[in-house]
């Protein structure tokens, strides 16, 4: 599929930044086999003093900035075309739990794929009792490591309630799961905090979904957001697989990844520091229009 994606995120302050520096994450991955990203642009208002392009350590790519202006909004804007690739699917050849776990054990590896850095507390995300309590509920005997994440993705899509006003960017995951309502965020928090309770790997991904509006309704422009799903290592060989529990499906050419991480903090679109006083508000808008339609 091929897609062209825009986004714009606005911020508006109260009172002036003095100054600012931010570190951008929003640009599509470009992923050999998977997906290619044809085009890209950012663009910032006002002008950025500094802007310099990095790699992180999970291969993501951002976009250093610092203004020394004073200003009192920013905007940020993207444009990309991209095309996502089919892959095939396969058999499941993952290992029982157990045998994953030996897996884990046997890898030598801390390459930023490696599965050590996904299995502990990571900033955002920590394996708590009742996640784990909950998770081990949904699992079968003998289960591959493949099974028990689409067990414990669909149990969550089944039992938690999507409610874009139950949360906020900072609203803890153990928070979100007592009151069972939450965003694609929190779901994707929870599920990798249950996943790593029972000795899966799991990480977090950001990007963009293409919805589909009902038949015969048109398309909203800037109706999508920033979505977010999971990514589970399910062993050697199956290697690294990606679910997205908040529509309950394995991730597919609808699905446009932007960066991966250990949980949101490793990929949030927007991260800085501020020299300011006073509130601030923010908006974002997305469009991800399938080329032909």
């Amino acid at each position: 599929m091929l897609y062209d994606i825009g986004m714009t995120i606005a911020y508006d302050y109260a009172r002036p930044a003095v100054a600012g520096r931010h570190l951008l994450r929003m640009l599509p991955a470009a992923l050999p086999g998977s997906q290619r990203c044809l085009s890209a642009a950012l663009t910032v208002a006002p002008e950025p003093a500094e802007r310099r392009e990095m790699i992180d350590f999970f291969g993501n790519r951002g976009v250093e900035i610092a203004f020394r202006q004073v200003h009192d909004e920013i905007l940020f804007r993207v444009t990309a075309r991209v095309e996502r690739l089919a892959v095939a699917a396969s058999l499941d050849i993952s290992p029982d739990l157990a045998g994953l776990a030996r897996e884990i054990a046997a890898s030598r590896s801390l390459d930023p794929a490696a599965p050590h850095h996904f299995l502990g507390a990571s900033p955002r995300t920590a394996p708590r009792r009742e996640m784990t309590a909950y998770a081990r509920k949904q699992l079968g005997r003998r289960q591959t490591a493949l099974e028990a994440v689409r067990a414990i993705g669909l149990a969550l899509h089944r039992d938690l309630r999507f409610d874009p006003d139950a949360t906020t960017v900072d609203t803890p995951p153990a928070e979100a799961f007592k009151r069972r309502h939450g965003v694609c965020q929190d779901f994707a928090h929870i599920m990798i905090a249950c996943l790593r309770g029972v000795g899966i790997p799991a990480g977090y991904v950001s990007g963009f979904l293409r919805t589909i509006p009902p038949p015969g309704r048109p398309r909203l422009e800037g109706a999508d957001a920033m979505h977010a799903w999971v990514r589970a290592w399910c062993g050697r060989e199956a290697g690294w697989v990606e679910f997205d529990p908040t529509n309950a499906v394995d991730v597919g050419t609808d699905h446009i990844v932007v960066a991966r991480g250990r949980d949101y903090d490793d990929v949030a679109p927007v991260k800085g520091v501020l020299r300011i006083a006073g509130a601030q508000n923010s908006e974002q808008a997305v469009d991800v229009v399938a080329v032909g339609d």
